[in-house]
């Protein structure tokens, strides 16, 4: 049986890219836990621009 972790928001964004070529990124969410999500090169581009669009000036 594996060891319980807590499953906390603390840490730091992360990136990574896997073997078959996707990048995950995991974000922490206010209450706990982390938010993951897959996505590709060209989706990658599109979450930049939409990023950059709202971002402060």
């Amino acid at each position: 049986m594996a060891a319980m972790k807590p499953r906390t928001g603390d840490g730091p964004m992360e990136a990574e890219r896997e073997a078959r070529g996707l990048i995950v990124l995991k974000i922490p969410a206010e209450g706990g836990g982390r938010l993951a999500i897959s996505v590709n090169d060209e989706e990658v581009e599109q979450l930049k621009k939409v990023l950059a669009g709202i971002k402060k000036r």
